[in-house]
C-alpha cells in the first residue's frame, strides 16, 4: 500500500492555503493539516481599507469563497479534505525528525506534528519604529481581522474626527482614502520627498495633489518624532520639525518585517534582503522545506537581484507552485517578481510594474530613455477618462525597463499590458503595433499603450524632441529663459493655465503669427497643448520653418505635477 505523504504547511492567510489546496488536489491521498496563528483563516487582507471605508459591510465577504462559504476548519476539511487547526502556534521546528511542535493557544498544552514535507508560510508583520508612545491606545496598524474590527468600529461610531496615516506607500494611501470616506479628518505624513515610492516624483505629485484635492493632507520629507498621549490615549502626533498634529488616532503603514524567526531558529538560510532564502522551486536550505509569501525574498525579473515582494497575488502564485512540488517532487518553478502593482486613490489609480527611472539609475543602466504619455483611455463619446504614463526605456536596446501609469481612467489594463511586455522581454519595436482589442467603450483605436511606445520610438529616432516637466522647472528655477508656447484655444487658456510665462498662439494661427515668435532661430521653444499632442504638431510646424532649438512639453497641462496659476 501506497505511503501518504505528510505536508504540513505553517500560516493560514493567503499563500499556506493556496499550496494546502494544490497539494491536496494534485496528490488525494496526502495527508495536508495547515496551522494557523490567528483564528480567522484565508483572510483577503487587501480589502481591509475598503471594508473599513464602508465599501462592503459583510465582514465575512473577507473570508468567504466566490459563492459566499465561510473559509473555516469545517471548510476546509469537508470541501478541500484539508486539516486545518486555527488558534494554533508553531513554536519550533525539529528539522531532524522532521515534526513542528505546536502550542494550542487556548489550552497552552503542546504536541508534535509530523510532515515529510513542510512549507513555511508566516507572512509578516507590520514595521514598528520604536519612537516614544507608540504602544498609545489610538496607534493602530491595518494588518490583521483586529485591526480592520478596530478601524471598523472607529467608522461606525463616528467617535473620532481627526486621524494621522504614517506612510504614504499603497496601505497608507488605501487606509486615508478609507478613513477619509468616513468623515474624519485626514493627514499623511511621509518620511520620504514623495507618497508611493514605486512611481517617479512627477507622477506621485500628481497623485498627492489629487489627495489634497479630496480633502486629505500630505506631508512629505518629515518624520514623526513620537506620539503623545493622556492617561494612555494617544492625543497628537509631534513630527521632528516641531509641528504636533491633535489627534485620536494613528495608523502605522511604514511597510512589514518578515516573520523568519521560527526558520531562523530552525537553521535555514535567511536571505540578504531579511526574507527566507527560497529558489526557483521555493524550497528552502533545506530540501523537506519549502516557504512562500511575505515571508521570503524573491528574484527581480529584471535586475536579477534578491528583494521582497509582499504582494497578496505573488503570496497565492508561490503557495500554488510550493504546493505542487511538495507532493510531485520539484517539477514547477517561479520566476520572480516584477514587483507589478496597483492601488486606488479615491477616483484615481495609480500601478506600475518594472523598474521607475530612480530605480534604473539607481541599478547602473548607463542611457535611460523616458517619456511620458497624457491621453484618454477611450474616445470621448463614450466617456472618455484620462490616463498618464510613463516609460522607462534602456536607451542602448530599446528594451522595455517599466510602466507607470496614473488617472481616473483604466490604469489596470494599461499595467497589465505592460507587465506582459516585461514578462515577455520585449523591446519598443515589438510593440509599437501590438495587436490589442479595440471597440469604441473600451479602447481608442491606437490604445495608449501603444500610442506611449509610439511617443518612445519617436524619441529614440531622434523625431520627437522632448522635455519632462521636471526638465522644464528645473531650468526656469535656474533662470533659463524658453520661449513658451502654449498652442491651445483662448477658451482652454482661460479656464486652465500652468502660468510660467507661456505664451498663447492657437495651433491653427500659428502659421500665420511667425512673427510673434522669437527672432532668434536658434533660442529654445517649448512647446504645450493639454496633453501636447497638438504641442508636438507645432513643433513640427516650427522646424519646418527653420527654428533648430523646438522642445515639446511631455504630458502638457494634464501632466504638469506643480502648482498653476488657474
Amino acid at each position: 500500500m501506497k505511503e501518504r505523504k505528510r505536508i504540513v504547511v505553517i500560516g493560514g492567510s493567503a499563500a499556506g492555503p493556496k499550496a494546502a489546496a494544490r497539494a491536496k488536489r494534485l496528490d488525494p491521498d496526502a495527508e495536508v493539516t495547515i496551522i494557523q496563528k490567528a483564528p480567522e483563516m484565508s483572510m483577503a487582507s487587501c480589502g481591509y481599507p475598503y471594508y473599513v471605508g464602508g465599501v462592503f459591510d459583510n465582514r465575512n465577504a473577507l473570508l468567504s469563497t466566490p459563492y459566499g462559504e465561510v473559509r473555516d476548519p469545517h471548510f476546509f476539511v469537508h470541501t478541500k479534505g484539508v486539516k486545518a487547526r486555527t488558534l494554533t502556534e508553531a513554536v519550533s521546528i525539529d528539522r531532524e525528525g522532521r515534526t513542528v511542535r505546536c502550542r494550542d493557544l487556548h489550552s497552552g498544552d503542546l504536541d508534535d506534528v509530523p510532515y515529510d514535507k513542510l512549507i513555511l508560510a508566516t507572512g509578516a508583520r507590520p514595521r514598528k519604529p520604536p519612537i516614544p508612545g507608540v504602544d498609545l491606545v489610538g496607534v493602530t496598524t491595518l494588518q490583521s481581522m483586529k485591526d480592520a474590527d478596530f478601524l471598523r468600529r472607529i467608522r461606525d461610531d463616528k467617535s473620532i474626527t481627526k486621524a494621522v496615516v504614517i506612510g504614504g506607500g499603497l496601505i497608507g494611501i488605501e487606509t486615508c482614502e478609507a478613513l477619509q470616506l468616513s468623515g474624519i479628518d485626514i493627514t499623511v505624513i511621509e518620511m520620504l520627498p514623495q507618497i508611493l515610492m514605486f512611481l517617479d516624483w512627477e507622477l506621485a505629485k500628481i497623485l498627492e495633489n489629487h489627495v489634497r484635492s479630496n480633502a486629505a493632507n500630505v506631508i512629505t520629507d518629515v518624520k514623526v518624532a513620537g506620539f503623545v498621549g493622556e492617561n494612555g490615549q494617544l492625543t497628537g502626533v509631534k513630527l521632528e520639525n516641531g509641528t504636533e498634529l491633535p489627534c485620536h488616532l494613528a495608523v502605522l503603514a511604514i511597510g512589514v518585517i518578515p516573520n523568519t524567526d521560527l526558520a531562523r531558529d530552525a537553521g535555514l538560510d535567511i536571505g540578504q534582503t531579511g526574507g527566507i532564502a527560497v529558489d526557483d522551486f521555493m524550497q528552502t536550505s533545506d530540501p523537506h522545506i519549502y516557504a512562500v509569501g511575505d515571508c521570503v525574498e524573491l528574484v527581480h525579473r529584471i535586475t536579477g537581484k534578491k528583494t521582497r515582494a509582499p504582494f497578496g497575488d505573488l503570496a497565492n502564485l508561490e503557495g500554488r507552485v510550493a504546493g505542487e512540488n511538495a507532493v510531485l517532487g520539484n517539477q514547477v518553478t517561479f520566476p520572480g517578481t516584477l514587483h507589478t502593482g496597483i492601488c486606488k486613490v479615491f477616483d484615481f489609480s495609480a500601478g506600475s510594474t518594472g523598474l521607475s527611472e530612480l530605480r534604473a539609475r539607481q541599478e547602473g543602466y548607463e542611457n535611460v530613455v523616458t517619456v511620458i504619455n497624457a491621453s484618454l483611455d477611450k474616445p470621448e463619446f463614450m466617456g472618455a477618462k484620462l490616463l498618464i504614463s510613463k516609460m522607462v526605456v534602456d536607451g542602448n536596446t530599446g528594451k522595455i525597463l517599466g510602466v507607470q501609469c496614473v488617472g481616473p481612467g483604466d490604469v489596470a489594463k494599461q499595467i497589465a499590458t505592460a507587465a506582459m511586455a516585461l514578462h515577455g522581454k520585449l523591446t519598443v519595436a515589438d510593440v509599437v503595433n501590438a495587436d490589442l482589442p479595440y471597440a469604441p467603450p473600451f479602447s481608442l483605436p491606437i490604445d495608449h499603450f501603444i500610442a506611449t511606445a509610439h511617443l518612445m520610438e519617436n524619441k529614440l529616432k531622434g523625431r520627437l524632441k522632448s522635455m519632462s516637466p521636471i526638465e522644464l522647472k528645473k531650468n526656469l528655477d535656474a533662470g533659463k529663459d524658453p520661449f513658451i508656447l502654449d498652442v491651445r484655444t483662448p477658451d482652454e487658456f482661460e479656464a486652465v493655465r500652468i502660468g510660467i510665462g507661456e505664451t498663447l498662439i492657437p495651433i491653427g494661427e500659428l502659421r500665420h503669427r511667425f512673427e510673434d515668435l522669437p527672432e532668434d532661430r536658434d533660442r529654445e521653444i517649448v512647446c504645450f497643448c493639454k496633453i501636447s499632442l497638438r504641442g508636438y504638431e507645432a513643433a513640427l510646424v516650427l522646424e519646418s520653418a527653420g527654428w533648430r532649438n523646438v522642445k515639446v512639453l511631455e504630458g502638457g497641462v494634464m501632466a504638469w505635477p506643480f502648482g498653476r496659476e488657474k
